[in-house]
């Protein structure tokens, strides 16, 4: 068989299991009365908000095909499309599934905690299943129809749309929540999720634009941008050896299958089936299938390799254990960030601690913490990429990188299953539903804020290496040496080392005034809205999603084409040395940036629910009132700018691969 068809008929196969699964997910019966009217209510408000997003974007996208179309041709034009059109259906995906899910798993939890899991992990493997294999197909089968020409074009196009993603909905979901925090919780007292809040509805709406549609796009777009980059990097290395082009998607082919089979070790222990349960056994869980996965690629890696690239100019070992190289690091980052988020080890227990003394210890710890956290995620990326590139060069980092990518499928699935908690849970609240319901989602939901956390440290690490091997695409192109003394390889390098923190503070200005206006309309609907507090009257829940939906399309447009236009205008007025030092910039203070407020946003988030369940005085204490303070600090960070960090650094480095041609 043509090596070819392997890989999309995997595609085709997963694609077909992803099916199977949504109709196992909507058979499965739903919550009842409330639940009902407050489901509808956050499903459309998340499909009103993509598809003002989507018009907006497709603004742009025309625009940019166009451009491409008249100045590289239609092979290029098309794999933008290609690229922008999947990724943009993986974010809706990720949004649907997780709207119909939620729901669901709100009323699996009245069976106990192991049928709540199953449904809610189910939800998220739909999305992770789907961005890997919609991935793996636009790849593979636009190389088999065009050749390589036009595959940088297709992530670009990927890159492009999950920039939109993450920013917009980021932006979306942290305003809301924050707004939604400030008032209720802060200034009324009343629990999270409470139906008696104006912004709760657009909360809800928030964790399924932003922490599933813009996740998915994400990584679809880090997926297909790494295959690319890896094949056209054995294109250029072993010109004459096409098993150098074909083998990151065969071995991407192989994790699909070994990301399906690991998602059946999900499940709870016999101890803690049906039961409450608690978060290390959820944790615990999750693991088996993560574990399973990476083992069983890692098992089916050599026999791949040893077939495939037997004879070539790099032993098959060499090759094989660059792809191990690349597992341990996905492992390593899923313990450390663990390490550092989980509320079962010191550093979320010390922020929760320095919270008795106050707001601002709370704030002091939590961004300490979230520096210090950067240093073993850092250390482990800069040894994998020492011990893969010594043992098959720059083209072992390429397999490195694209070993770690390929078990995304689970990886995303962990992910994913975190929002679809997180609403549950809310939906839960908002229907009066029982208090043991509650106590099972809130144990999911914990989970989740983890599962969430050690994800995107995952996501940042790979789209680190992922970048690093684009920018050996563009030097190979570009045939030059970046010397450190030449004056404009040291402009680009201090160019590129600000784009992360200008970007950041971007998002984090955009949430912070979109947050505002949400204040200003709850504070106001508590005031004129009489009986409201009481319970005796609903709130206008829409106002709230209008206000969050126009502000977040209106604030993602600068933020996002700051990768498109930088390296355009770097490499047009200094060139191509200044543009080479602008991307490794970018690269090394991107890891940075993204790493510190992800991981110190999740660990302010945990050191409140740390306190909630009942630690240093519990809710309603001086240490809690602090911890939600940080927690709210933290949001934007996690949530909005952190993880937006990601495709800005690999649409910088893509964006430089496309232009390089006419810069030389």
């Amino acid at each position: 068989m043509n090596l070819i068809y392997f890989p999309i008929l995997v595609s085709l196969f997963a694609i077909a299991y992803v099916y199977f699964l949504t109709m196992q997910i909507r058979k499965a019966p739903v919550a009842k009365d409330k639940a009902i009217a407050i489901t509808q209510a956050v499903q459309e408000g998340a499909m009103f908000f993509l598809k003002r997003q989507y018009k907006t974007v497709a603004v742009v996208g025309v625009i940019l095909f166009i451009i491409l179309l008249i100045f590289l041709g239609w092979k290029v034009a098309i794999g933008f499309l290609i690229g922008a059109a999947l990724s943009g259906v993986s974010g809706f995906v990720g949004m649907l599934v997780s709207t119909q899910a939620n729901t669901r798993v709100a009323e699996a939890a009245k069976k106990g905690l192991g049928k709540a899991l199953d449904m809610s992990f189910k939800g998220g493997l739909i999305t992770g299943l789907m961005v890997v294999s919609l991935g793996l197909l636009s790849v593979s089968g636009y190389y088999f129809l065009t050749g390589l020409e036009g595959l940088v074009a297709l992530g670009f196009g990927a890159s492009l749309i999950s920039v939109f993603a993450r920013i917009g909905g980021g932006i979306y979901t942290k305003a809301a929540d924050v707004g939604a925090d400030l008032v209720g919780k802060v200034e009324k007292g009343i629990p999270e999720d409470d139906p008696r809040n104006p912004a709760v509805i657009a909360d809800q709406v928030g964790d399924n634009v932003g922490d599933c549609a813009g996740m998915a796009a994400d990584i679809f777009e880090t997926y297909a941008v790494t295959t690319v980059a890896a094949m056209i990097l054995g294109a250029l290395l072993y010109p004459r050896a096409i098993q150098f082009v074909m083998l990151p998607l065969i071995l991407g082919s192989v994790s699909i299958l070994t990301s399906i089979i690991g998602s059946f070790f999900v499940r709870l222990g016999p101890a803690l089936s049906g039961a409450e349960g608690n978060g290390q056994g959820i944790m615990a869980a999750m693991y088996k299938g993560l574990i399973a996965c990476v083992v069983l690629s890692a098992i089916a890696f050599y026999p791949v390799i040893s077939n495939l690239m037997a004879g070539q100019a790099i032993s098959v070992m060499n090759l094989y254990l660059s792809t191990i190289v690349g597992l341990v690091i996905a492992a390593g980052m899923f313990v450390i960030t663990e390490y550092y988020t989980s509320k079962k080890y010191g550093p979320v227990k010390s922020i929760a601690k320095a919270s008795e003394t106050g707001h601002a210890t709370n704030i002091i710890r939590g961004i300490g913490l979230g520096m210090q956290s950067t240093a073993f995620p850092v250390l482990l990326i800069a040894f994998g990429t020492i011990i893969s590139f010594q043992l098959a060069g720059i083209y072992g980092v390429a397999l490195a990188v694209m070993a770690m990518l390929s078990i995304s499928g689970i990886v995303v699935g962990v992910d994913a299953y975190g929002p679809i908690t997180d609403n549950a849970g809310g939906i839960a609240e908002m229907a009066g539903m029982p208090e043991d319901v509650r106590k099972i989602t809130d144990a999911l939901d914990a989970v989740g804020n983890t599962t969430k956390a050690v994800t995107k440290g995952y996501a940042i690490a790979s789209a680190g290496l992922a970048a690093l091997v684009l920018f050996s695409a563009y030097s190979e192109q570009a045939a030059t040496v970046f010397a450190l003394d030449n004056p404009k390889v040291i402009a680009g390098l201090l160019i590129g080392g600000l784009l992360p923190y200008l970007f950041a503070s971007f998002l984090m200005g955009a949430v912070g005034k979109t947050a505002g206006k949400v204040v200003e309309e709850v504070r106001r609907q508590f005031k004129n809205i009489k009986g409201l507090m009481e319970g005796t009257a609903k709130p206008e829940y829409g106002k709230c999603v209008d206000i969050v939906t126009k502000a977040a399309i209106k604030e993602m447009m600068v933020p996002a084409l700051i990768p498109v236009v930088a390296p355009i205008l770097v490499g047009y007025f200094l060139g191509v040395q200044a543009l080479g030092g602008l991307l490794i910039g970018s690269i090394v203070t991107g890891l940075f940036v993204g790493i510190s407020m992800t991981t110190g946003g999740a660990a302010w988030d945990n050191a409140k629910k740390y306190i909630e369940g009942g630690e240093f005085g519990g809710k309603g204490s001086f240490a809690h009132a602090a911890a939600v303070t940080g927690d709210t600090v933290g949001d934007p960070s996690k949530d909005t700018a952190g993880p937006a960090i990601n495709p800005m650094i690999k649409v910088l480095n893509i964006v430089a691969l496309l232009i390089v041609a006419f810069l030389v």
